[in-house]
C-alpha cells in the first residue's frame, strides 16, 4: 500500500508560515532561516511529496538510513543534513552530506575532514555542544569547542553551533539554552575565531522553533510539525 503523503504539503506550508511570522516578530528576515525537514524514519516517499511543495534540506539522523534515501532521491535537487551522532567509525561515509550538525571531538572532526577530501566533497560542519550535561545526549564540552572551531581543514568548511537542549513541554523552557548558544557564539567572535565559522546556529525543532528564531537560530529541524508523529527510537537523541 502506498504511503499516505496528502498532509506534508499542508503541514509543510503551516511550518514555513509559523517560521515567516516569529522571524518577522523578532525583527528579521524569513529567508535568512533555513528549514530542514527532519525525515528520519519515513519513507522515501515522504521526502518526496515534501521536494515536491518545494522543500530542499532534509535531515537524517542515521548514515546507513540517510545513505539509502540518497540513492531513493539522487534525481531530486535536495541537501541532505547530518542532525544525529555520528561514530567516528562511519566518519568514512559521510563526505557526502551538505552539512554535519553533531561534530563533538576533534577526532571526529578530523575523520570527517580527511573523507572530505578523499569524496572530493566539502561539507558545512556545525560543533555540536554540550551545554546542559545530559548523560543521553552528545556533544563537545565547552572547554574543547574553541578547539573544534578553530582547528585547520583540507575541505570541510566550520561554519557554526548546534544544539540540542533538555527536552520540555513547555517552548519557553528551551529559551536560556538558545540564547546561551547565540551568547557563546558571540563570545568566541569577541575572542578572535574567524565569522565565517560560526555563521550558523543550528537549534529550535518543532514544538519550539519560534522561541529559537527569536534568539537567534538560523537553522530550524522539523520532523514531526511536517510529516507527523514517529514511533520513538529508545536510546536515541529526539528530534521532533
Amino acid at each position: 500500500m502506498a504511503a499516505d503523503t496528502t498532509h506534508i504539503p499542508h503541514n509543510l506550508a503551516a511550518v514555513r508560515d509559523r517560521l515567516a511570522e516569529a522571524a518577522r516578530a523578532a525583527g528579521r528576515f524569513p529567508a535568512s532561516i533555513r528549514l530542514i525537514a527532519v525525515s528520519k524514519t519515513f519513507p522515501i516517499e515522504y521526502v518526496r511529496a515534501a521536494a515536491g511543495a518545494g522543500q530542499q534540506d532534509f535531515g537524517e539522523n542515521r548514515v546507513q538510513e540517510a545513505l539509502q534515501k540518497m540513492e531513493q532521491s539522487a534525481d531530486l535537487p535536495i541537501r541532505w543534513h547530518l542532525i544525529g551522532h555520528l561514530q567516528s567509525n562511519k566518519a568514512r561515509k559521510a563526505g557526502g552530506f551538505y552539512a554535519i550538525h553533531s561534530v563533538d571531538s576533534l577526532d571526529l572532526l578530523t575523520r570527517i575532514d580527511r573523507a572530505a577530501a578523499e569524496a572530493g566533497t566539502a561539507p558545512q560542519l556545525l560543533a555540536q555542544v554540550d551545554l546542559a550535561g545530559e548523560s543521553t545526549k552528545f556533544g563537545a564540552p565547552l572547554s574543547t569547542v574553541q578547539d573544534i572551531l578553530r582547528a585547520p581543514l583540507a575541505a570541510a568548511r566550520m561554519t557554526g553551533l548546534m544544539l540540542l537542549p533538555p527536552y520540555a513541554d513547555n517552548p519557553e523552557d528551551a529559551r536560556p539554552w538558545f540564547r546561551r548558544l547565540r551568547e557563546l557564539r558571540d563570545q568566541l567572535l569577541a575572542e578572535g575565531v574567524a565569522a565565517d565559522r560560526l555563521q550558523e546556529l543550528s537549534m529550535g525543532m518543532s514544538h519550539d522553533f519560534h522561541v529559537a528564531v527569536e534568539e537567534g537560530s538560523t537553522m530550524v529541524r522539523v520532523g514531526t510539525a511536517i510529516f507527523g508523529e514517529r514511533r520513538p527510537n529508545p536510546g536515541a537523541e529526539t528530534h521532533r
